[in-house]
């Protein structure tokens, strides 16, 4: 088929979700033979400022970020640092169990696979706020995870159930904090900022050096603007995904962005590891290439990725997500949602291609699952 035949249906098919829903800007990637072949952007990375959406914006990617969060994890767990099977207490200044189960351990194992039994309370959607974070990690975890703390509750900060006791194809156990408490694991073990950690061990090594966690550690004028569609009435509601706390500071309620859209900050929370790594399409084709090339020894040994993907973990992977497309292709890969972002990293099992896809917008309707099957439908030309 080739790259522009390839490229031509790609182009249609983006361009016309980017209508059909409103939405700003995208940008999309294809990863070949542990490279970036294609990439193109789409729409505005900037509606205001006419900015054009391309593969070197920037953007924060969502949960797509645990995957690097797990790769720290297990770097550390290869040097036998980290025993997975361990109670995590073990390795922090405060010890971390439900209070509904207080003799089953919650291990390093169960927050990669989202069966800690630790639950995203409202103490945790509360906590996104303009700018870069302003507690520390630990400190906020701590108040948030044992008694006593300010944000403590045991009823909504932790599920009924117990660790690793959940039907591995249960959905409710997805827990955002479980990832900010990995965050802090690597900095307990590895005695180093989970930001300095990051860029010594997987950014500088790969050479994202355009990618960064905070708002300061990255090229602002490369950023996507995000954008959520709202109304006055929807904004005024509250919740994590449409408070108004979330508008470009400067702006009234009323002054939305074109085509309904508001046009938001560049907001954090305390747990950035778990959906704050700010990068470009550029640059996380370098990281997805690593796990397409099954490791190559850069980043982890095959050996390792392999433990990851393997289903032995309470029946389930540790952090990826296995997709199947239409034709039975096994992708293994992770989406991403925050506020004004949706995002997919992905890479295909039996022969390691990789794509990414950015929206600077959260109400897409079914475009992320539309441009997955296409990407990798295309890809399987090259």
């Amino acid at each position: 088929m080739g790259v522009r035949p390839m490229q031509s249906s790609i182009d249609k098919i983006v361009e016309g979700k980017l209508k059909e829903f409103s939405i700003p800007g995208s940008a999309v990637g294809l990863v070949h033979d542990g490279r970036l072949v294609w990439a193109k952007g789409y729409g505005w990375a900037d509606v205001t400022r006419s900015v054009p959406m391309t593969p070197k914006t920037i953007m924060n990617i969502g949960s797509v970020s645990k995957t690097i969060t797990a790769t720290a994890v297990m770097q550390l767990w290869e040097h036998g640092l980290i025993d997975l099977d361990a109670d995590v207490s073990r390795y922090l200044p405060y010890q971390v169990v439900n209070p509904k189960h207080p003799s089953l351990a919650i291990t390093a194992r169960r927050l990669l696979n989202h069966r800690s039994s630790i639950r995203d309370g409202k103490s945790y959607s509360d906590s996104y706020a303009c700018g870069d974070p302003t507690v520390a990690l630990g400190d906020w975890l701590e108040a948030y995870l044992t008694p006593g703390g300010i944000y403590f509750d045991a009823n909504d900060n932790f599920h009924g159930w117990a660790p690793g006791k959940l039907d591995p194809d249960h959905p409710g156990g997805y827990c955002n904090v479980a990832y900010g408490l990995l965050g802090h694991l690597v900095e307990c073990v590895a005695g180093a900022r989970f930001t300095d950690y990051c860029a010594d061990h997987i950014f500088t090594p790969l050479g994202m050096n355009s990618t960064g966690w905070y708002v300061r550690d990255v090229n602002i004028n490369r950023h996507a603007v995000l954008y959520s569609r709202g109304t006055k009435e929807k904004w005024e509601g509250g919740g994590q995904a449409f408070s108004s706390r979330f508008a470009v500071p400067g702006l009234t309620i009323d002054e939305v962005a074109p085509e309904g859209r508001v046009a938001l900050c560049l907001y954090s929370y305390p747990t950035y590891m778990e959906g704050l790594a700010r990068t470009s399409i550029e640059e996380l084709s370098l990281f997805l290439a690593t796990y397409g090339n099954r490791g190559g020894n850069l980043l982890l040994k095959e050996s390792t990725i392999d433990v990851m993907l393997s289903e032995v973990h309470d029946g389930r992977p540790l952090c990826w997500h296995k997709f199947i497309l239409e034709n039975g292709d096994v992708i293994w890969g992770h989406t991403g949602g925050d506020p004004g972002v949706r995002t997919f990293m992905g890479f295909r099992e039996k022969d390691g291609t990789g794509a990414i896809l950015y929206f600077n917008g959260d109400d897409i309707g079914d475009s992320r699952e539309v441009l997955i099957e296409s990407l990798f439908c295309s890809a399987s030309t090259l």
